[in-house]
């Protein structure tokens, strides 16, 4: 039975290292929806361009308008590269056959940026207090459940220590991308929305008027970048065409440099790559541990045995997780 398992795998991934290794064919390229699907395409198109310069290959653009959508991609694999970050960059990594090859740097020189909570100037909420106070009586705005900043690390650092679900405590909720999220605030469709630093500069710039309506009332822990995922059957030689090519884009000095730079800045203002392997998501696994051990430490268990199983499954999972990310193969 093991045998005829092997065999099936086999039958499935030559095919696909064959096709990744066909010259001349699209290079699929995901792109996690930070603002609308349109505006993160025509934010990519450039960079993408020069890419498919530097590889001699066209690439495909596959900008989705949610997390679940690029996920249902990469699982029919329907993505060659992509834009991850935390969760799903995890996922990809240990579940789907991608690695890790470059990791965003922005113009801050920080290694990270910073979840945050946002509310209306003048608003009903003052301050962090009325939310812990009284969670039911307001309106989240929140990101999807894989979503680092807009879900997971406000979860895990601010909601869950405060004995707050965030699914379940709020008057309601709406679920969406970071702008998203900040409009439904400066619109009075909300009164509390997630964040993040990056995210939330842009908007300032894009949306001055309702961004003057915000104001920031909790900032997380500095949270790792996202980083730039290719499927693990396409050659070596190709992981390191696109590896140079990111880690060299905008580096140049001149005309050259300045439109890249340029490019850059104008793609949610970062600065650059650095080069990367899966080691880089031993961030992303341990908030990942972590947010499933707090729930599993507050939540509603038959008896305390289903707790406990619970909690060492997913002790396994985490070891198994910085396993494969420290042992993966080229």
């Amino acid at each position: 039975m093991l045998w005829r398992c092997a065999l099936a795998v086999l039958a499935l991934a030559l095919p696909l290292a064959a096709a990744a290794q066909t010259a001349g064919m699209p290079v699929r390229f995901g792109i996690l929806p930070l603002g609308g699907a349109f505006e993160s395409r025509n934010d990519w198109d450039p960079l993408l361009a020069d890419l498919s310069k530097a590889i001699g290959r066209p690439v495909a653009v596959l900008s989705v308008t949610s997390y679940d959508a690029l996920e249902q991609a990469i699982q029919r694999n329907e993505v060659d590269m992509a834009f991850l970050s935390g969760k799903m960059a995890l996922d990809a990594v240990t579940l789907r056959q991608m690695k890790v090859v470059a990791q965003v740097t922005r113009h801050d020189g920080l290694p990270g940026y910073r979840a945050l909570l946002l509310a209306r100037k003048g608003g009903p909420i003052a301050s962090l207090d009325a939310v812990l106070g009284d969670p039911d009586r307001w309106r989240l705005a929140r990101g999807e459940s894989r979503s680092v900043s807009g879900f997971i690390v406000p979860q895990l650092q601010l909601f869950l220590p405060n004995r707050i679900v965030m699914e379940t405590r709020f008057r309601s909720e709406v679920v969406g991308t970071h702008q998203m999220t900040a409009l439904a605030v400066a619109n009075g469709e909300a009164d509390v929305a997630t964040n993040n630093t990056a995210d939330f500069e842009r908007f300032k710039l894009q949306f001055p008027a309702e961004a003057a309506r915000l104001q920031v009332i909790w900032e997380s822990e500095l949270i790792p970048h996202a980083q730039i995922v290719v499927r693990r059957d396409y050659p070596p030689e190709f992981q390191q065409r696109v590896q140079g090519f990111l880690t060299g884009y905008a580096k140049a000095k001149g005309s050259k440099g300045d439109a890249e730079r340029a490019v850059l800045k104008s793609l949610h203002d970062l600065a650059g790559f650095l080069p990367a392997d899966n080691t880089s998501l031993v961030p992303a696994a341990k908030l990942a541990y972590q947010l499933a051990r707090q729930n599993a430490l507050t939540g509603q268990f038959v008896n305390e045995a289903a707790r406990q199983a619970r909690l060492q499954r997913i002790e396994a999972t985490y070891a198994d997780q910085l396993a494969a990310l420290r042992d993966s193969p080229p």
